[in-house]
């Protein structure tokens, strides 16, 4: 194959691999919610809401997540973002939840983030965490509708819920839950974690142990070869005494 039907099809190649991107681009580019690890029935999680910006010319401003009413959230505390106010809104429960053996009578019903020094430029997109809990354990779901602001007063509404296969134009972000664990903590702990811990202590204690011996070791070595080279240089030194003496004898006996 010559050089020129190479660089032809690397061309096409090019080209085709810019236009499935170009395609697939708006319709993956919306407001998302993944959780960090699991998000379990009846457990809790931290939950990432991803927002890019989809403009050229505009930076997102401003982000309101609609938490689900009909499985409300006993429990939801943003983390700070540099460059960007929270405000939470609660409401009244008309059911109350039992939490921990106690009632809890409002919840979370909203949560917005408005810059404040701080903007999602073009090309750029903002993750925005959030712990929940308790997550309900008759739900597979969660639906969070999302309204995003930019700079130039656009608003567009990410509260379309899915229905069937097909993706809404503006879905709105879908939390997926999977089963309860044992310690509804949205994970189970490594049981096997302080014998790790042991043997690691173990090892850098035998490590510690280990480069001891090899500093005696040196040490020792080191002195017996000073040991050694002092001796060879006062051997060195009264064979040249010697010598020299030997010379001076040899000297007068000729004159003699």
């Amino acid at each position: 194959m010559s050089a020129t039907n190479v660089s032809r099809i690397a061309i096409a190649a090019c080209v085709a691999a810019s236009t499935v991107l170009l395609l697939a681009g708006p319709a993956a580019a919306h407001v998302s919610v993944q959780p960090q690890g699991e998000a379990a029935k009846g457990g809790y999680a931290t939950l990432n809401f991803k927002v890019p910006n989809e403009r050229d010319q505009a930076s997102t401003v401003k982000l309101e997540v609609n938490f689900p009413a009909d499985h409300p959230l006993s429990s939801v505390t943003p983390e700070a973002v540099p460059g960007w106010k929270i405000a939470i809104t609660k409401g009244k429960l008309d059911k109350p939840l039992e939490v921990h053996g106690r009632k809890i009578t409002e919840a979370v019903t909203k949560v917005t983030w408005t810059a404040d020094g701080s903007k999602i430029a073009p090309g750029y997109f903002q993750q925005f965490p959030v712990s929940v809990g308790q997550l309900p354990e008759d739900a597979d779901q969660l639906v969070f509708k999302a309204i995003q602001t930019y700079d130039n007063k656009e608003v567009v509404r990410w509260i379309e819920e899915p229905k069937g296969g097909e993706e809404p134009d503006s879905p709105a972000p879908v939390l997926k839950l999977t089963a309860a664990t044992e310690d509804h903590h949205g994970g189970a702990a490594d049981p096997a974690g302080d014998d790790k811990g042991d043997h690691k202590a173990d090892d850098q204690a035998a490590s510690a142990e280990g480069d001891k011996g090899d500093k005696k070791e040196t040490h020792a070595a080191s002195s017996s070869s000073d040991t050694t080279a002092r001796t060879l240089g006062i051997i060195g030194i009264l064979i040249g005494i010697a010598g020299v003496a030997f010379g001076v004898l040899a000297g007068r006996r000729r004159t003699a």
